[in-house]
């Protein structure tokens, strides 16, 4: 059977693994690329345009306006807008984080480092920038280490996307071989997550910029996220994953 996995870019893999901090999973997703499996490619791209709605919006290719935390402060008590604010300002959130990650996806496309990178899946790292904290408001899972993998396992379960499954494939790696402390928080996070996206309805590319005065409690409702997130939460001090206790 062929190689599959080019063994240069499963060292940058095992990397990861050890340390997902120090090589993070955005960089090992662009490093992939150039040596991906072309038919891993093909499927990747063929889950989001194939798809009834994920296809026809990624298409499109709608990316809101530049984000001001400023166009917030309208925003009544109770709605999108209104959690979405605050969410930014409990968490310390630059307002121009996804300008910022955009930029640099437009300066690797200069580099030619992700020349084989379709363009629907372009446009999914390009919109998922703009709607990541977005989604964390919604699906109420927190900015901590578990909650963005639960989110992650959420993202996940509604569309093939090989960040995500990177994301699990590092944390599983890591919690199997490195620190089993990681495998019990790590599993209720990922399966949280995977079991609430599978059940919801999309989220994926839907244009949540355009409804940001409207209550909170009803999109959740119109979209199946009513029964809200398990708690998502550090584990005891006394079982607290290597990688949690140094970044404490």
């Amino acid at each position: 059977m062929a190689t599959q996995i080019e063994r240069g870019f499963g060292e940058k893999f095992l990397q990861s693994i050890d340390n997902f901090y120090t090589h993070g999973i955005d960089w090992l997703f662009n490093e992939w690329w150039e040596t991906a499996p072309t038919d891993a490619i093909a499927k990747y791209e063929a889950a989001i345009l194939n798809h009834p709605e994920h296809g026809p919006l990624a298409c499109e290719a709608w990316l809101a306006p530049d984000f001001r935390l400023a166009l917030l402060d309208g925003c009544a008590p109770g709605t999108l807008g209104h959690a979405y604010r605050a969410f930014m300002v409990d968490n310390d959130l630059v307002e121009h984080l996804a300008a910022g990650y955009r930029a640099r996806h437009e300066a690797l496309e200069l580099s030619g480092k992700i020349d084989r990178m379709p363009p629907a899946i372009a446009y999914k790292v390009v919109r998922g920038f703009q709607t990541h904290d977005l989604h964390h408001v919604l699906t109420g899972y927190p900015a901590t280490p578990f909650g963005e993998l639960a989110l992650q396992a959420f993202q996940l379960a509604q569309m093939d996307f090989p960040y995500a499954a990177m994301w699990i494939a590092v944390v599983s790696g890591h919690m199997a071989l490195v620190d089993p402390l990681l495998i019990q928080p790590a599993m209720d996070a990922i399966t949280d997550g995977w079991s609430r996206g599978r059940r919801a309805r999309s989220l994926q590319f839907v244009a949540f910029e355009k409804r940001l005065h409207e209550p909170l409690d009803r999109l959740r409702r119109e979209y199946g996220l009513d029964e809200g997130p398990i708690a998502v939460v550090n584990p005891s001090p006394e079982r607290t994953p290597d990688l949690l206790a140094a970044a404490a």
